[in-house]
């Protein structure tokens, strides 16, 4: 089989390294950055390409003698770059965090018998899977709850955070509003609103706050109340609120020295320096995923909780093994034939088809990441 990885970097190269343990994968990496690239040639069996995916005509000649592709650019490019993937005829599983609606490309994959597995990552991924999971055990769901964030393991002031992805994507975050689903309708928050304080077992006291997480979940489950809040050390959120408040996350163009400079792009060419994670640098990531709803004559609550930390024989982290290695096995379920949908496919789906949940969890425990269930039950009153 042959596979084509289209980003190598933080999680692109965990994605590639994880690949090449079987032999039975042929796998080409392509990046704009040579650095990226040459960290890879040192793997024996991987072959790397530098190209400019944005330039038009290039992936499509990329991807043209490949079974699968991955796709694992940076957010401003996910859309464009799945939209040529699609229109080449080639099935494909995607991490990149687009802003587009990936529903806008369903025709056209069905139309070229495409399988297009998105946000196929921890959050967005893992948490649709496991909503869609749960969700096929439950006759009627009454709601859906996830926590999630990544975080190094030492607290540094002032910010007490390491971007474990791109600094712009993060901070993209802090401005776009929340779109939660409260009794059957959407309603809007502003982001990093709605702060709690929440001990989580092994990471500490860790505070949630409102961010607009819930992806394609708004649309494929008919759940009443839904709802995702990031997780980041205490007081993180007020610094990002008056970051944002004042102006300097805007994407609004203002005069400086007779130049025209959007906020938000000194801002994160600012910020990167001091939030890129350094090599070997420890970090965790925290997930926590709860369900409620009735199953038969009970209410069942359904929690899953993972506590990932970087992996010290490996050198890779824990947000690139939650999100790298989900797509991986997500991919191998692909080339297998356990994903029959056509058109674009949510991860939502793969956890509602039969046997793909029970395979994803025999597979990271291969990987060390263990994910804990929960279950609690509670008879319904007879009136």
């Amino acid at each position: 089989m042959k596979i084509i990885v289209l980003g190598a970097g933080l999680v692109g190269s965990a994605i590639i390294k994880d690949l090449i343990q079987e032999d039975e994968y042929e796998v080409l990496a392509v990046d704009f950055n040579q650095g990226a690239l040459d960290k890879l040639n040192t793997e024996s069996t991987v072959t790397t390409k530098q190209a400019d995916l944005s330039e038009k005509g290039v992936i499509a000649s990329l991807v043209e003698n490949y079974d699968l592709v991955i796709s694992a650019v940076p957010g401003f490019l996910g859309f464009n770059t799945l939209q040529e993937i699609i229109t080449a005829g080639k099935n494909v599983v995607d991490i990149s965090f687009f802003n587009e609606d990936p529903f806008l490309l369903d025709d056209l994959a069905k139309e070229n018998n495409v399988t297009a597995v998105v946000d196929c990552g921890v959050a967005p991924g893992l948490c649709n899977i496991i909503a869609g999971h749960v969700t096929e055990n439950l006759e009627k769901t009454g709601s859906y709850l996830c926590y999630v964030g990544g975080l190094p393991e030492v607290r540094r002031w002032p910010y007490e955070y390491m971007a474990v992805f791109s600094p712009a994507d993060v901070l993209e975050e802090y401005t776009r509003p929340a779109r939660f689903i409260e009794n059957g309708e959407e309603i809007i928050y502003p982001a990093l609103s709605g702060i709690e304080l929440i001990d989580f077992p092994g990471a500490g006291t860790l505070e949630a706050f409102n961010t607009d997480g819930l992806r394609t979940l708004r649309h494929t489950l008919s759940i009443p109340s839904m709802r995702e809040k990031t997780l980041r050390y205490p007081g993180h959120a007020n610094l990002m609120r008056i970051f944002r408040e004042s102006g300097f996350l805007s994407s609004d163009p203002i005069e400086v020295d007779g130049q025209q400079v959007k906020p938000i792009s000194l801002t994160s060419r600012l910020l990167f320096d001091q939030w890129i994670l350094a090599e070997g640098e420890k970090e965790l990531t925290v997930l926590q995923v709860i369900l409620e709803g009735q199953q038969g004559k009970d209410w069942v609550k359904y929690q899953y909780d993972l506590l990932d930390r970087f992996h010290p024989q490996t050198g890779v982290t824990s947000m690139a093994r939650t999100t790298g290695y989900t797509c991986t096995i997500i991919a191998r379920q692909l080339l297998r034939g356990m994903i029959p949908h056509k058109g674009i496919c949510p991860p939502e789906f793969i956890g509602q088809t039969e046997g793909c949940f029970e395979d994803l969890l025999e597979e990271y425990g291969e990987r060390q990441i263990h994910l804990r269930e929960t279950v609690t039950r509670c008879p319904l009153n007879a009136d």
